[in-house]
């Protein structure tokens, strides 16, 4: 976890007198969401602090958050002395987070900003929060750029991910050797899958994006499916899978349809939908290369 060292204080307390500067600028922030963070970081929106900051860079991965910023602690429980010491003027959150309202309200104004809804598509809901946030702090310009290149680059790679989209696929990401998380259409990387042209081989209910813990076998439901893993992969499964009988005999692995990602933000906004779709696309074209 990352300190407000005295120098960090010092500057965050010399900033207070430069009244012109601050308001010319993007506001102070205070991120406890990692969606909400990575998609302030995208349209560059740096916040003086946010939480989890360790845990987001191997997760999330991108975009990167500067060593400036001050890691406030969990998302379910921040630090609350810490992020009053750092005296932002707006603390933003997902809707994930509105139970902490009444506390971070007694620190200063709070604003949400809707990813994920039950029932709904992920992807406009970011879309929308992005260009709300891009005109709250004064960059809508950046904001609607990055909206811009989001459906340019997500077009480019549906083209890229034809042949891929002939088979429907299981989007999962592994807790154990035994059994899996499956997503649905109600997750980011499930809205992306859709969008890329690929039809979600998981057809049962999902609450919050993904229903878990399903158990091995269920990927045999759908046995001309191809599986894509979504990291990390627990140190234990990535040791235990090549030796799984259970896993090997699904049609999937037996026939070299599975793509395993590097790790992606499972509740992100248009950062992670787009190193998804791109990841996807890696995956796939190194293993025609290979083929």
């Amino acid at each position: 976890m990352r300190r407000l060292d005295r120098r960090a204080f010092l500057g965050i307390a010399a900033s207070a007198f430069l009244p012109a500067l601050v308001s010319a600028g993007p506001q102070r922030l205070a991120i406890i969401d990692w969606g909400v963070l990575e998609t302030a970081l995208a349209i560059g929106a740096v916040p003086l602090a946010a939480t989890e900051l360790r845990q987001f860079a191997r997760i999330a991965v991108e975009p990167a958050v500067p060593a400036s910023v001050v890691d406030l602690g969990l998302r379910g429980s921040p630090n609350y002395e810490l992020l009053r010491s750092v005296a932002p003027d707006l603390i933003l959150i997902s809707g994930f987070y509105e139970y902490q309202l009444p506390s971070l309200e007694r620190i200063g104004p709070v604003l949400t900003l809707p990813i994920y809804e039950a029932g709904k598509s992920p992807y406009p809901l970011a879309l929308s929060s992005m260009l709300a946030l891009g005109e709250r702090v004064g960059l809508s310009g950046e904001a609607e750029h990055y909206v811009a290149d989001t459906a340019a680059e997500l077009q480019q790679l549906r083209t890229a991910l034809r042949s891929f989209a002939s088979r429907p696929a299981f989007l999962i990401s592994l807790g154990d050797a035994r059994h899996f998380r499956a997503f649905g259409a109600d997750s980011m990387p499930g809205d992306m899958l859709t969008r890329l042209g690929i039809a979600n081989a998981w057809r049962d209910d999902t609450s919050y994006s993904a229903a878990a813990p399903v158990g091995i076998e269920a990927l045999a439901r759908v046995p001309e499916a191809s599986i894509i893993v979504i990291g990390p992969l627990p140190a234990e499964v990535s040791r235990g899978l090549p030796d799984n009988a259970l896993w090997n005999a699904l049609p999937a692995v037996r026939e070299g349809r599975v793509a395993v990602l590097e790790p992606v933000n499972h509740f992100g906004g248009l950062p992670s939908a787009r190193r998804f779709a791109r990841l996807l696309a890696e995956a796939v074209a190194a293993k025609a290369a290979h083929d």
